[in-house]
């Protein structure tokens, strides 16, 4: 029973480390039965560089979900991101021994393993390789070739990697925490199953995941991945750029963001203040919404650049009928969506994570801050899925006689045929008979 499945995704922040516990209610929609969160002091920028204080807080957001959730958690799917992550595309191919034999699921398994054996930059590992579209005998644009007869199987590969070091630190934070990682998933794929809809896959969009440390990007195409990044700037910098512009502590700056910021100046009332306590024997600081603002607009301005740049080189940027969705804890921020319609030209809304949502015990998983944490638990079940579709794909295969198949071959028409075929199955029958078949 699918409802009797539990998976767990661990979202390892720069800003907060999430853990969400959950199971399909028999709808097929996720029902979140616990969620645990934990400052994340160990991380900079999507990339774990302090172990310790990463396993301290990956152990109290697990401890936090067992409590909730009633479920003692050994296994998680673990999202990664960060500026080493590379994108590219590859092209594979295989050739087969037989044109009469249709194509199989083992066959492009094969194609797609074999990719994992390519060339990389040393320091580099293979994270993910999915297919764009395959080629059957020189013809192209197939998107399941499966069941298809031909000899030489081509495909174009989306192949992403990341650094060894940053794999090997979240492998050693996890193992720290006496939990096994079934997992590793990009952090913008995960939140793609949590926000997108198969309609915006299709008709292309652009999915700009605003995290504390990082942006993720992923381009969707005719429901196929086409172009993903990571640019290195995040909501902690604009709180960087706000302690420093009004000179205030680092606390005091990101709750003016998250309370008073806008991303578009022009709405922020010019006589608006704001009144912060001051230090120690010194009178209260007062800040202009409208300069709070001014400073929020030209960070965000410099990220959707950036996110821009990605859209034209990755060469989709006339073709994204879905236009953008934003998510993430930064999408939250007053204004932004109007922002980046007026400087991309596109279509943008918020994406929230209730696409795939049913009842659940907490809330706030809601929120588009956690679209990552409920992708990732969403990717558990949807290798789950994937590992029992192939299993019965296999199983009619496997069931099929030698004696079955030596019948079914074809070989010729008309009179001769039935002459060869008759003369086979005497054969086949006699040699059964002394056990030589």
């Amino acid at each position: 029973m699918q409802e009797d499945k539990i998976v767990v995704g661990l979202d390892i922040g720069t800003t907060k480390i999430c853990v969400i516990v959950g199971r399909r209610n028999e709808y097929g929609k996720l029902e979140v039965m616990g969620m645990g969160k934990a400052v994340s002091d160990g991380v900079v920028r999507g990339i774990v560089t302090n172990i310790d204080k990463t396993v301290t807080g990956i152990q109290k957001a697990i401890a936090e979900a067992e409590e909730q959730s009633g479920i003692d958690i050994r296994v998680v799917n673990v999202g990664i991101a960060g500026q080493h992550i590379k994108s590219s595309i590859h092209h594979g191919s295989i050739t087969r021994n037989s044109a009469d034999d249709e194509i199989t699921v083992e066959d492009v398994n094969r194609l797609t393993n074999d990719m994992y054996r390519i060339v990389i930059p040393p320091g580099s590992e293979i994270i993910h390789v999915m297919p764009q579209s395959y080629t059957v005998d020189y013809e192209d644009g197939i998107k399941d070739p499966v069941g298809m007869s031909g000899v030489k199987l081509e495909a174009d590969f989306h192949i992403i990697t990341a650094q060894t070091n940053a794999i090997n630190n979240i492998n050693k934070c996890v193992r720290r925490a006496n939990l096994e990682i079934e997992n590793l998933i990009l952090e913008p794929l995960a939140s793609s199953l949590a926000v997108l809809t198969d309609e915006e896959k299709e008709a292309g969009v652009c999915l700009v995941d605003i995290g504390g440390g990082t942006t993720d990007i992923a381009i969707f195409h005719d429901n196929i991945i086409r172009h993903t990044a990571v640019i290195p700037f995040g909501g902690n910098i604009i709180t960087s750029d706000i302690k420093q512009g009004c000179m205030v502590m680092q606390h005091q700056a990101e709750l003016l963001k998250t309370k008073f910021g806008r991303a578009i100046a022009e709405e922020a009332s010019e006589n608006e203040i704001v009144s912060i306590p001051g230090l120690r024997n010194r009178p209260p600081k007062e800040i202009s919404i409208r300069n709070l603002s001014h400073i929020i607009e030209a960070r965000m301005e410099e990220i959707i650049e950036l996110v821009h740049a990605e859209i034209i080189s990755s060469g989709y940027d006339n073709r994204l009928a879905g236009g953008i969705v934003i998510t993430g804890g930064g999408s939250q921020l007053a204004g932004i969506r109007q922002l980046y319609e007026y400087m991309i030209g596109m279509d943008a809304r918020i994406g929230y994570p209730n696409e795939h949502l049913g009842k659940s015990k907490v809330e706030m998983v809601k929120s588009p801050m956690y679209a990552t944490s409920v992708g990732l638990v969403l990717s558990g079940f949807k290798a789950i899925d994937d590992r029992e579709n192939q299993y019965n794909e296999r199983r009619p295969q496997q069931q099929i006689t030698s004696k079955q198949v030596k019948k079914e071959r074809p070989s010729g028409g008309g009179f001769f045929k039935n002459i060869i075929d008759r003369t086979r199955n005497l054969l086949i029958d006699d040699m059964e008979d002394q056990d030589l078949y």
